[in-house]
Formats: structure tokens, C-alpha cells, sequence
């Protein structure tokens, strides 16, 4: 039997300690997600983010999206993480194929890739340090909410994990 290191079986051990519920498939062939359409106007989200080594904590997020002329939907962000000071961020969204969007994030390093299937919206993208996001966000019936389920990586090994419902409007 293969030996493993004690640095391995320490960090698979950390790995198992991030949620796995993004893996739980939510998909639908209806409602169709369409970002554009989602984030077009006020969001809200409220959410458990799970770090490794780290206390579960709140996220809150409000948003305002304004699609521009070229179909790009820019979607200003306040993200609260638990008691630590507002980021603001800046997600600039576009089609660039049916189904298939690309753009920018600030943080990213890198373009943020995104396709839709139905109801799900999958986005990727990279972060600093080596991470590695991914994003499944899956339209509810109705579509005025989304479950956004995103899990970080480095090495290939999950280190955060993020579970949040996106409400529209301001209610």
C-alpha cells in the first residue's frame, strides 16, 4: 500500500472539512437563466461562506446591474463578510456566443468565463494566491432567485466554499 505524507493526508483531511453542497445538482431546464436579465437592476444576497481553519461566516451582498448597449451587463457589487469592511467590486458580463458569456471581475486575475445550461449559470475564474473559483449559480422557479453555490480551489483542493440565495429587487 502507497504511503502518503503527513503534508497530504493533512491537507486532504482540511479539504474534507469545506462543504461539498455545490455538488448537489439543482439543474432545471426551466426557468433559462439569462445574467443579463437577472442582474439587470437591485440584488441582494445573503450567504455561509466556509474557509478552512476559519469560522463559518455571513456574507451579504447587494448589487446594481445596468446592461449597456453591446448586451454587457456591468453589475456593481458591496460584499460584507461577516464584521470586516465593505469590498466593492465590479463584475462586467457578456455574450460572446449563445449560452457562452466572458468578461472580467475585480480580485480576478484573468478573464471570468461563464456558460449557461437551462437553469444554471456556471462561472470560472482565477484568484490570487493560485485559487481557483468556480460558481454554479441555478434560477429558481419564478426568476426572482438564484442559489449560488462556489467553491475555491488551490492545487485542485477545495480550501472555501460559499452557499447563497440572490434575491431580486430591494424587497
Amino acid at each position: 500500500m502507497p504511503r502518503t505524507t503527513p503534508l497530504l493526508t493533512a491537507t486532504l483531511l482540511l479539504g474534507a472539512c469545506v462543504p461539498a453542497g455545490h455538488l448537489q445538482r439543482a439543474r432545471a431546464s426551466a426557468p433559462a437563466f439569462d445574467p443579463t436579465v437577472f442582474f439587470a437592476g437591485d440584488t441582494r444576497g445573503v450567504g455561509s461562506l466556509k474557509v478552512i481553519t476559519k469560522a463559518r461566516q455571513t456574507v451579504r451582498v447587494t448589487g446594481h446591474g445596468v446592461v449597456q448597449p453591446d448586451g454587457t451587463i456591468v453589475l456593481t457589487q458591496d460584499v460584507r463578510r461577516g464584521d470586516r469592511p465593505v469590498v466593492h467590486r465590479i463584475w462586467r458580463l457578456r455574450p460572446v456566443a449563445p449560452g457562452r458569456f466572458g468578461g472580467t471581475l475585480t480580485g480576478a486575475i484573468g478573464p471570468v468565463t461563464g456558460d449557461t445550461h437551462g437553469n444554471a449559470l456556471h462561472l470560472s475564474f482565477r484568484l490570487k494566491g493560485g485559487m481557483h473559483a468556480q460558481q454554479w449559480l441555478y434560477l429558481q422557479p419564478g426568476g426572482q432567485r438564484s442559489r449560488n453555490r462556489m467553491v475555491i480551489t488551490k492545487l485542485g483542493i477545495p480550501v472555501a466554499s460559499l452557499d447563497e440565495t440572490i434575491t431580486r429587487g430591494t424587497e
